[in-house]
């Protein structure tokens, strides 16, 4: 039986041309949505303008169109909608479930090396003493938005509760009702100078607002969904089912990558191949 208001997305990055393994996912979405007479929907995830490029997001439109595929207009873009994402960080941080991290990723780097599991153990920080951070907030200095664990930790009294349904399968199997375990992310950057927002609040506001009910995605991206379900938990969103696919990789066992031109869609297209040749060779 169908679940009801089956809405699911395919969220693609700019930032390169799409290869068979977004194929794959964008096809594994589609067709569930229209196997369960659901809405599909297709988001582009540009916050990252360091590295988007409007040449990459005309080629997704171009290449899922060639697909077979149609989507739901107008496509939210998530460049357009920072105020969306600043406002959920405004709430957090409101709370005191937030601190500035000045630290660089190679300060990080060398504190989860020092750490006593060393490169077990997530990133863990502190806000420093009040008259510090504004002393480094006015000399200009570069900070990230991090979520605090321990302060999440308090607000949610724990974490024992904060389950979400795997209807796919991550890494080690994982299948059913998942316990989640957002220690294991760390403290998480939720924003930072040169990127406004971070993935995983720009992803859980953005389901949440588009009425995502099922997350089709990678498995690669499995364990983010600890960090998003406590997200989801501290700004009471609703909580999407999630359904976790494998990843296709090439002949010398890699997974497919957007620096493998001879694998781009557009590359398969200009030597020959049909639509319903890739389909076929994707199992659909």
């Amino acid at each position: 039986m169908s679940p009801p208001n089956f809405v699911t997305r395919f969220a693609p990055s700019p930032t390169g041309h799409l290869h068979r393994g977004h194929a794959f996912s964008a096809l594994t979405a589609f067709e569930a949505a229209r196997a369960n007479r659901g809405r599909f929907i297709l988001r582009i995830e540009d916050i990252d303008a360091t590295r988007c490029r409007a040449e990459y997001e005309a080629a997704i439109y171009d290449d899922l169109a060639w697909l077979g595929l149609a989507w739901e207009q107008p496509v939210r873009r998530q460049s357009q909608h920072m105020a969306d994402y600043a406002a959920a960080l405004r709430d957090l941080s409101e709370r005191g479930l937030t601190y500035r991290c000045f630290r660089t990723r190679r300060e990080v780097a060398e504190a989860i090396e020092s750490a006593p599991h060393g490169t077990m153990e997530a990133f863990r920080g502190a806000p420093l003493p009040a008259h510090e951070e504004a002393a480094r907030v006015e000399a200009g200095e570069a900070y990230a938005w991090r979520l605090s664990l321990d302060a999440a930790h308090r607000a949610l009294s724990g974490f024992a509760h904060l389950t979400f349904e795997e209807h796919g399968e991550g890494p080690a199997g994982e299948n059913g009702v998942v316990q989640a375990r957002p220690e294991l992310g760390g403290d998480v950057v939720l924003a930072r100078k040169d990127v406004g927002v971070a993935y995983h609040l720009a992803v859980v506001v953005d389901d949440a607002l588009q009425g995502v009910t099922q997350v089709i995605r990678g498995r690669d991206l499995f364990e983010a969904t600890h960090v998003q379900r406590l997200l989801q938990a501290l700004l009471a969103l609703p909580t999407p089912c999630y359904r976790h696919h494998r990843l296709l990789a090439g002949p010398d066992g890699k997974r497919y990558a957007k620096r493998d031109q001879a694998q781009t869609l557009r590359t398969l297209r200009a030597s020959g191949m049909t639509a319903n040749g890739l389909r076929g060779d994707l199992g659909f």
